[in-house]
């Protein structure tokens, strides 16, 4: 609700530039040296901080700055939270492999080591969760870090670093720079930063992909926010309109896995009254306020740039059956709310549903047919998730299999499948932030081994 500028300090593009000062030759030497279980250790006793003492200060200043309701702000720090716990528990996730004799006399293992300095580029929509989610798992894995935090609300970011220096984690580990372009350019040019991650927009996502690759960088990004629930006719209907409602609407549309867009086969009329209401009954408040359903968003430019979707799509020939816009909070009159807003008749043509609108507004769409559904989510190029509304445990077999995002399935049946399971996808963030070394051993032989 806030207004921001999108300045850049000069001095602390001077502080990026010294990103070599936590490097190998003077903290991470040291750092690395402690045994694994005494880095997690640092962070189990950030955990405790965090879960018994602040975790409500860190969710109501999310709520300050960002806007969500302080329920989906809690939710935010628990989710990473829980990074944080499995973070805890690395070791295992860390072990090489050993092979014996794979050729005369030589063994060879492979042992896992920290790639050096790392760094996080991080959105405004989480900015407890994704923080969490960068830097554990890179510190454990014995690396230092840079994190910069988005420039509208940096404030959970500077409340987590405080905490891990009250853990005990050691000074030039962890690392907070504040700054926009500038900035975010300095870290993907630095010669000693050897790995970034990012989680936000696509244009972003690109230019930071492009830019950091370019230099020879491990590059990481999370991007490209529509993502599609294919809703079949055999659907249960009290949890598909609760879900899609929870989905779209919820932090105000602003998550990178909100459903966007809806698709609905065999046609949307049957699903048209109950949608209706379930969206009326949520109610726009400021996120502080008990009964606040939607929040605000971010800004006042990402309130005019979803207002403008939602009448480009209605100049394109779509119906909206329920307008958010304009929508008054008393007591937060200069606020930027956007009230919940469905849109029916949509095209794939149409701008409202080729463009990332990230706001509370479900587009609908209509095929005839699965196969048609399939065909227009892969045809899409955005999509970080997908659904599937059945009671059929073969159209979600079928739709798991052909569709061409990852996909996590909502099957009212005796049937449950997971996009990944939580090891694994801990497995994935401790292997991207270490280096893979592989030894080949060869003893040398002495007159006893002869005799011998």
């Amino acid at each position: 609700m806030m207004q921001h500028q999108a300045n850049t300090c000069p001095q602390m593009l001077a502080y990026v530039s010294q990103a070599d000062m936590c490097t190998w030759s003077s903290v991470e030497q040291k750092y690395v040296c402690l045994a694994s279980k005494q880095q997690a250790g640092l962070l189990t006793s950030g955990t405790g901080l965090i879960t018994f003492a602040l975790q409500d200060e860190l969710a109501e200043c999310v709520t300050t700055e960002q806007g969500k309701t302080f329920q989906d702000a809690k939710g935010d720090v628990f989710r990473g939270l829980e990074v944080v716990e499995a973070a805890c528990g690395i070791a295992p996730l860390l072990m090489g492999e050993t092979v014996e004799n794979v050729a005369s006399g030589i063994d060879c293992y492979t042992i896992r080591q920290p790639v050096g300095v790392c760094a996080g580029i991080c959105p405004f929509n989480f900015p407890a969760m994704v923080p969490l989610w960068m830097y554990p798992m890179a510190v454990t894995a014995g690396n230092t870090f840079v994190l910069k935090p988005s420039e509208r609300d940096p404030g959970a970011s500077l409340i987590l670093a405080d905490l891990a220096m009250q853990a005990g984690l050691p000074k030039g580990v962890l690392n907070i720079v504040h700054g926009t372009h500038d900035v975010v350019n300095r870290i993907l040019d630095h010669p000693d930063i050897a790995a970034v991650s990012f989680v936000g927009g696509d244009a972003a996502g690109r230019h930071i992909y492009s830019r950091a690759a370019a230099t020879g960088k491990r590059v990481q990004v999370n991007m490209g926010a529509k993502n599609h629930a294919v809703v079949m006719p055999d659907a249960d209907e009290d949890t598909t309109v609760k879900a899609l409602t929870g989905a779209c609407f919820g932090a105000a549309g602003q998550r990178c896995m909100a459903v966007s867009a809806a698709v609905f086969v065999g046609g949307f009329d049957r699903w048209r009254g109950p949608l209706l209401a379930a969206a009326k009954t949520l109610k726009v408040n400021g996120g502080f306020e008990p009964d606040a359903d939607v929040g605000p968003m971010i800004t006042s430019d990402a309130k005019a740039r979803c207002e403008k979707l939602i009448q480009s799509g209605m100049d394109q020939g779509a119906e909206c059956i329920l307008d958010g816009r304009g929508v008054e909070v008393r007591g937060y009159e200069k606020g930027n709310f956007v009230g919940p807003t469905i849109l029916a008749k949509v095209q794939p043509h149409m701008d409202c549903y080729k463009q990332e609108i990230f706001g509370p507004v479900l587009s609908c769409l209509e095929v005839d047919t699965l196969d048609d559904a399939i065909a227009l989510v892969n045809a899409n190029p955005y999509g970080n998730g997908t659904a599937i509304f059945t009671d059929s445990g073969s159209a979600a077999r079928r739709f798991q299999h052909d569709i061409q995002v990852w996909p996590s399935l909502c099957v009212a049946v005796a049937l449950v499948i997971a996009m990944h399971a939580d090891r694994k996808y801990h497995r994935t963030l401790s292997l991207r932030y270490t280096a893979l070394m592989t030894v080949w051993t060869r003893p040398a032989q002495t007159d006893t081994d002869q005799s011998v």
